[in-house]
């Protein structure tokens, strides 16, 4: 899903193997623009069948961008990393047409869990939403 080549060292990136099988995020369109350990963006063109009752974006949508850009930012290793938790707060609505982007930051990492903050914005740079998620470390490997 990652636009950019990988260099040798991207090249086994557990998350981009991750997002190589994540269909979900694929069938929603969801482009990958950056994904460091600890930071990652990911944008989402919203479409017509990604609007609720009310021709605004539907909030689960909004929710599934920014928990990709999390599961991204969280998986640092080659350890499989799940999320504990997650909060939202819809800050603005959007429309179909707008493209929506995630950026998702490591606050802090200890042990097996960590808290990961992601503001979605629209194409404009108005924030949409405030995510904050809470990751745990399985004993898993890829």
């Amino acid at each position: 899903m990652t636009d950019a080549t990988p260099q040798a060292a991207d090249a086994v990136r557990p998350n981009r193997a991750m997002m190589e099988r994540d269909r979900a995020s694929a069938s929603l369109g969801l482009v990958v623009e950056r994904d460091d350990p600890g930071h990652a963006v990911v944008s989402m063109r919203v479409r017509d069948d990604m609007t609720n009752g009310f021709h605004i974006t539907h909030g689960g949508f909004v929710f599934a961008l920014a928990d990709t850009a999390f599961a991204i930012a969280c998986n640092e290793d080659d350890r499989v990393t799940v999320a504990a938790g997650a909060d939202i707060s819809f800050l603005k609505s959007t429309v179909a047409g707008q493209t929506l982007t995630a950026t998702a930051v490591r606050r802090t990492r200890s042990g097996r869990s960590g808290i990961y903050d992601v503001t979605v914005v629209d194409e404009l740079g108005d924030p949409v939403a405030e995510f904050r998620g809470r990751s745990r470390t399985t004993d898993q490997t890829y």
